[in-house]
């Protein structure tokens, strides 16, 4: 290895997130030092160029080594780096920003708050709802449903609404404030026989069971994301969001769509809620607001709750909440240079046509194989979940990690894939600006993996 240095340095002084810390300081992990990137692909200091089939953390959405977007991050260091964005502060970038992204958010939302990552986000997201309520004079309703198998962070608030176990377990979360229902996982249903519609309609009445139960007068919102994420890349079952949506306005339960994975094109559509005729009082932004190239975040708040906001701080004063890096001018110079870069590549059409074949290659290789119970995906995201037995639904052993194998087996090949948490899944969310080329090569590496573990 060259600049061994480099790694030691590594292990004993990087505190690295989502790692098994006590295997990665005795040298028993997997290590990889990133140097370079340009497209859909990641070089390392070892010389490996990596097709990357996960965009980083779904994130770098127009693609690697874009110029365009490091070449506006250095114009705005060199002619102003930061100032705040507190007490009506602001720079030409974030203002353009703002203007840019309520340009493409539904017709029906008012204004972005900016912060840093999708965790901050939504922790900023609860805040606002509970400060609604108190100027609505319903000290009450606070309580938050979020659904098993969601991914909203890993904050204390945004830990909770999570509905992952490894992002509780030994946190003493989640907090009492959140309270969980069903994922909108078809594959899991309790029963085979269910159809879609049955199973939506499970859904639904387990969602009103838990409203009746803790009481409408106790709950503030509903945070879910358009497609589950990290929980399985679970598109939603057929009727779903129409169905959950007229739940909550008749119990005047405000929505939270969570668009960190969503936003800026993943789905074909710029965002999740156009892509399900969603119409949400908050939407949470993130990962491809910037592609990842600086951090920056958003809550995008309807016209509902601003006028409500608006008149809080006429009662009560300033609003006290904001971060030192709201708004960031580098991060949102970054934003501004990404959201032109999707359009002028028509990366967004580019997410639905690449991303329909992408499903389709993965499909025609992969579903046959016995230990594949589904292909499924929309966009550019797609998940193979494996089984143990696809007719009974049985599934492997986790302590087995037959995922894990699997994606240790693609990166040999030289394709990333994700060993999505709780279950043998793995997952995919490249680049929007996948070829069609690429995917094939992304499925017959899944598929010569897939024979090299399981045979």
């Amino acid at each position: 290895l060259t600049n061994d240095q480099l790694a030691q340095w590594d292990r004993d002084n990087f505190f690295h997130p989502s790692t098994h810390l006590g295997q990665f300081a005795r040298g028993e992990a997997a290590q990889r030092i990133v140097t370079g990137g340009e497209g859909c692909h990641i070089t390392d200091r070892d010389g490996n160029r990596l097709l990357d089939a996960f965009a980083g953390l779904y994130c770098v959405n127009v693609g690697y080594g874009r110029t365009e977007i490091s070449d506006a991050i250095a114009k705005q260091a060199q002619e102003l780096a930061y100032y705040h964005a507190y007490a009506g502060h602001g720079s030409e970038a974030s203002i353009t920003l703002a203007k840019m992204v309520m340009d493409r958010a539904p017709d029906h939302m008012a204004r972005v708050y900016f912060g840093l990552g999708g965790s901050d986000a939504n922790e900023t997201n609860i805040k606002l709802v509970w400060y609604y309520n108190n100027i609505l004079g319903r000290p009450l309703k606070k309580k938050i449903i979020s659904r098993w198998r969601g991914y909203h962070g890993s904050g204390l608030m945004t830990g909770s609404l999570t509905g992952l176990e490894l992002f509780h377990k030994k946190f003493d979360l989640p907090l009492s404030q959140v309270v969980h229902t069903d994922a909108p996982y078809y594959f899991r249903r309790p029963r085979a026989e269910m159809s879609e519609a049955d199973f939506t309609a499970h859904l639904v009445g387990e969602l009103e069971a838990l409203i009746e139960r803790e009481g409408a007068d106790t709950i503030a919102a509903f945070i879910g994301e358009p497609v589950l994420g990290t929980g399985g890349i679970v598109p939603p079952p057929a009727g779903y969001w129409e169905a959950v949506q007229k739940v909550l306005e008749k119990h005047d339960i405000l929505f939270i769509a969570d668009e960190v994975v969503t936003g800026f094109g993943r789905l074909g559509s710029m965002f999740g809620s156009h892509h399900y005729a969603l119409k949400p009082d908050l939407i949470t932004i993130a990962k491809g607001l910037t592609s990842a190239y600086a951090p920056l975040s958003g809550s995008i708040v309807s016209q509902r709750m601003w006028d409500v906001l608006a008149r809080g701080t006429d009662e009560n004063g300033v609003l006290g909440h904001g971060w030192t890096y709201s708004a960031h001018p580098i991060g949102a110079a970054a934003g501004i240079a990404n959201l032109e870069l999707i359009d002028t590549l028509d990366l967004v059409g580019n997410a639905g046509r690449t991303g329909a074949y992408l499903n389709k290659v993965m499909a025609k290789a992969l579903g046959d194989h016995r230990n594949v119970g589904e292909v499924r995906g929309e966009g550019m995201l797609c998940a193979v979940e494996l089984v143990k037995d696809r007719d009974s639904r049985t599934f492997f052993d986790p302590a087995a990690g037959t995922g894990a194998k699997v994606v240790a087996a693609m990166l040999k090949r030289g394709v990333i894939a994700r060993a999505m948490p709780q279950g043998d899944i793995l997952g995919f969310a490249p680049p929007l600006c996948l070829t069609e080329a690429e995917a094939d090569t992304i499925a017959e590496v899944t598929a010569e993996s897939l024979r090299e573990v399981l045979g």
